[in-house]
């Protein structure tokens, strides 16, 4: 029998779920409250429930469907997750510690059908989207490796494998069950979705009257280099995108966060820290200038030293806010999709 997978599912839907079974639909409140609140998975253990109902969930529910089947570290702070789906895919996760609190990336499809040379996500081809509960499933897994009692995740950043905007609805569900006061319970200001651009689902998400932070994949401050680098760029060019930008930011309240890989002799030259300061002297944002994580088989790699300060510098000295954000697990497969490549290639080869 198929069972029912209740992660991903409203406060609403499981009231007629348990509805179907009988039960008053106040019991969805306490179930929701088992997932999300004590990321419990054995019903057995959801006291306050009758044992009937615990026994029929048992026989016709579970809790997740996502199984943990690799993970990489980099010291106490940065842990690469592989988990395996239901039909066999392999996705990946991303759990970085921090002072502030513990941070959980999340991938919203298996693959990525955009095609950006800097990211292994998409080298392999795309699959599918993820569901609403394959999504929030790879939060509940990691939030059950952590101290109970002593560590939660606080921010959610959606970043993984995959294009947020292009799987909007189970994603969207997913920022509301995570966000939300009847799940995580998450502040919607620590959750944090990003795009290469798309611009109709950019102005979409505005009117959703969710105060997310919205991260934008620039890596180029000008049309000729980002159609190499972002290839959605010749759909989006930047006269659309800039704009899309500042609605979100002036409609939201939330500054937007430009997302920029530093690649040697590319796109890390000072002119172009110039250019980039121009394009974006108007717009309610942060940049962040992230050296490139390399992925085997590219013919990029990541700015030295010396050219990510100058550019650094340049950028701040113009007016603009930015950090420098070093990238995380290089030893580890950290960049989005190098995780899930090595699984992939490592069962062909056994095969």
């Amino acid at each position: 029998m198929q069972r029912v997978i209740l992660l991903g599912r409203t406060q609403e839907e499981l009231g007629e779920l348990l509805t179907e079974m009988g039960e008053p639909s106040y019991r969805a409140q306490q179930v929701m409250q088992w997932i999300y609140q004590h990321r419990e998975n054995d019903f057995s253990r959801m006291t306050n429930l009758p044992s009937a109902l615990r026994h029929r969930l048992r026989e016709t529910s579970r809790v997740n469907d996502l199984q943990i089947v690799d993970s990489s570290e980099d010291g106490d702070s940065t842990e690469k997750i592989a988990l395996q789906l239901s039909d066999g895919e392999i996705i990946e996760s991303v759990l970085i510690r921090r002072r502030y609190g513990n941070s959980v990336c999340l991938s919203t499809q298996v693959g990525c059908p955009i095609g950006c040379p800097l990211c292994a996500s998409g080298m392999d081809g795309f699959t599918r989207d993820l569901t609403a509960a394959e999504i929030t499933g790879q939060w509940f897994e990691i939030q059950r490796r952590l101290d109970p009692g002593s560590e939660r995740i606080s921010h959610v950043v959606f970043m993984g494998s995959g294009e947020p905007l292009l799987n909007y609805s189970n994603t969207l569900r997913a920022v509301r069950l995570l966000g939300g006061e009847d799940g995580a319970g998450i502040s919607y200001r620590r959750i944090t979705l990003s795009t290469v651009g798309l611009v109709p689902e950019m102005k979409r998400l505005a009117r959703e009257d969710l105060p997310v932070t919205l991260a934008v994949s620039l890596h180029a401050p000008n049309d000729y280099l980002r159609d190499r680098l972002v290839p959605i760029n010749e759909k989006y060019p930047l006269e659309v995108l800039i704009p899309a930008c500042k609605e979100y930011a002036e409609g939201t309240g939330r500054r937007v966060s430009f997302e920029y890989a530093m690649i040697e002799q590319v796109n890390d030259y000072p002119e172009l820290a110039r250019e980039l300061a121009i394009l974006l002297a108007d717009v309610k944002c942060h940049i962040n200038l992230i050296p490139l994580n390399p992925v085997p088989g590219s013919d990029y790699s990541a700015s030295s030293e010396d050219a990510l300060t100058r550019f650094y510098r340049i950028l701040t000295d113009l007016g603009l806010n930015a950090t420098v954000r070093r990238s995380s697990g290089l030893d580890i497969d950290a960049g989005c999709g190098q995780l899930r490549r090595r699984i992939t290639a490592r069962e062909r080869d056994s095969t």
